[in-house]
């Protein structure tokens, strides 16, 4: 029994972010039913590397532990076998444009007729409110908007994109997912339901650490330093003779004379003995740090760090974190049963619960509608020839 088992969530939405918001509730144990398009399914099966005829990689990956049922929420008909499912679910996440599933006869409040305690979670490109409510928008927009893209990269070169362009949608969903046990809390105390609005910039801006404050109080605007840190110094990543990157965080005094230690280099202890000096000279002190990692392969640098007690890691390509044994004694890494054959590496469940942890159980459906008998048949009593007829008529 999972920590969420019980729960029922009907997952309308497409692509990332709301779909796994409820993909992290159902690995802790919540029956995800999600719903597609009939005919076409959801576009993550089509997002990314192709792993068999239309199936990626992505939707196996992310669509874990969910059931899928086809209907079309376009017509009356569809809208009306929604809304009988939601009459027995107890999270529906979304992340259509504003207004879209109020055109659908199934926005908050028709679909709070059915069920007074329904948690809706709502997650869009600016949030449900707001002038720029209507606007669509991807994770590299709210990348940029979040204010995230504006400070990854180099001065002298263009803003990049932090990490993937998709970093802003898992965020979201993790804050939906937080949102959506928010509210389940208030309904266990009150029987209310309601609207969890997650707009796809806002969790980048959220992480922002001093950004707001400060520039509040003293209108300093951060900008583009490369791959080191404003206000700490060393705290970078520096090349090894044999080519790979090595991470190293000196976040206060102690780690920076550790370091110092470890390098056999007291005079840049004397030279730069606050932090303060060593913001002024971040150039200089990286370059002692550069030239002192750069004649050693990244093993012996990391082996002196380690014995420093300096925090240092590999710049981790997705190989080394497959090889790495950490990672595998964390199952940060699961293998698991392919519904193409053999077995396909997913990212494992997070966080871990001592008492009831998560698990994945399976991976994304492979066809859609996969489940609409055995969906529609326990949920509904809907029997074959009626599931025939809403079939032949694209209902479902």
């Amino acid at each position: 029994m999972g920590a969420l088992s019980g729960l029922t969530v009907l997952d309308l939405a497409t692509f990332v972010a709301a779909p796994f918001c409820s993909a992290l509730l159902g690995e802790f144990g919540a029956e995800v039913i999600k719903v597609e398009q009939p005919g076409r399914g959801d576009d993550l099966r089509r997002l990314g590397t192709p792993a068999g005829p239309g199936v990626s990689y992505w939707w196996l990956a992310e669509s874990r532990n969910k059931r899928s049922i086809t209907c079309n929420l376009r017509v009356p008909e569809g809208q009306a076998l929604v809304k009988r499912l939601v009459a027995g679910t107890d999270v529906v996440t979304e992340n259509f444009r504003p207004g879209t599933l109020e055109r659908w006869s199934l926005g908050w409040d028709d679909l709070r007729a059915v069920n007074p305690a329904l948690v809706l979670v709502r997650i869009s490109a600016f949030g449900q409110t707001g002038p720029y409510a209507d606007r669509p928008g991807f994770g590299r927009i709210a990348a940029a908007m979040g204010g995230v893209s504006y400070l990854s990269g180099y001065p002298d070169r263009a803003p990049v994109t932090p990490g993937t362009p998709t970093v802003p949608d898992y965020l979201a969903g993790m804050t939906g997912a937080f949102g959506a046990l928010a509210a389940l809390e208030h309904r266990r105390r009150t029987g209310e339901g309601q609207v969890v609005d997650v707009g796809l910039y806002e969790p980048m801006l959220r992480m922002l650490d001093e950004l707001v404050p400060v520039y509040g109080a003293t209108g300093h605007v951060r900008e583009r330093i490369g791959s080191g840190t404003e206000y700490v110094v060393p705290h970078d990543h520096y090349r090894a003779r044999d080519g790979r990157w090595v991470a190293i965080a000196c976040t206060n005094q102690r780690m920076f004379e550790r370091l110092v230690d470890a390098m056999g280099a007291p005079d840049l202890l004397a030279a730069y003995p606050a932090m303060a000096d060593r913001v002024r000279h971040r150039e200089a002190v990286d370059a002692r740090v550069q030239a002192w990692v750069g004649v050693q392969p990244a093993d012996e640098v990391l082996r002196r760090l380690g014995a420093a007690e300096v925090p240092g890691s590999l710049v981790y390509s997705v190989r080394d974190l497959f090889e790495d044994p950490h990672v595998r004694a964390r199952e940060n890494i699961v293998a698991r049963p392919s519904p193409l054959g053999g077995l396909l590496h997913v990212a494992g469940v997070v966080p871990k619960l001592s008492r009831s942890p998560g698990t994945v159980a399976g991976l994304g459906p492979l066809r859609p509608g996969q489940d609409n008998e055995a969906v529609y048949g326990e949920r509904l009593g809907l029997d074959a020839a009626a599931l025939a007829d809403l079939r032949a008529r694209g209902i479902i």
